[in-house]
């Protein structure tokens, strides 16, 4: 790749005009902007066409070798990366979504449902991925009701309540 200083551009310049026009990301422009300068009648350098994107000669000299591989359609192509592997399976999601919808059996932290999760499942996560799990992808969050002191008279509280409904009404 070294020595090279420009490529071969097999498509008109008006083509690369349209396109570049029609091109949705500003990757695939500057891709294009770099094929469109060098089919002009005096080209710039490489190292001139990359100072003025903002990019290193060397970028631009692995899109030109995707371009002489593949053609406009390989230059275009970006590969997106797949992401981690997640520790606890969706299968597992899916049971502890099962299990935070039944209102009975709720749990007191997260922690707590760190341990389900490693008696019931079988899986043992750190409590981060548990947490990010529970709070974010499923959309729940462990409410607990506060507690009360064994003295405070019941009916008395609920008194309190019909009151304050009749009053907020006003």
């Amino acid at each position: 790749m070294a020595g090279i200083t420009s490529a071969e551009v097999k498509e008109s310049l008006e083509d690369l005009a349209q396109q570049l026009r029609q091109a949705k990301t500003p990757t695939a422009k500057e891709r294009l902007q770099v094929l469109y300068w060098l089919k002009q009648e005096h080209p710039p350098s490489i190292s001139a066409i990359a100072k003025a994107i903002g990019k290193h000669r060397n970028t631009l000299q692995t899109w030109l070798s995707m371009y002489r591989d593949g053609g406009i359609e390989a230059m275009l192509n970006l590969k997106k990366s797949p992401g981690g592997v997640r520790v606890i399976p969706q299968w597992a999601e899916d049971a502890l979504a099962k299990r935070l919808q039944e209102p009975e059996h709720g749990f007191q932290s997260y922690g707590a449902v760190q341990q389900w999760l490693a008696q019931s499942l079988g899986i043992e996560a750190e409590y981060p991925a548990v947490y990010q799990m529970t709070r974010y992808r499923l959309r729940a969050k462990l409410k607990v009701a506060r507690p009360q002191h064994y003295q405070q008279d019941s009916q008395q509280r609920e008194d309190f309540k019909q009151t304050l409904q009749t009053t907020s009404i006003c």
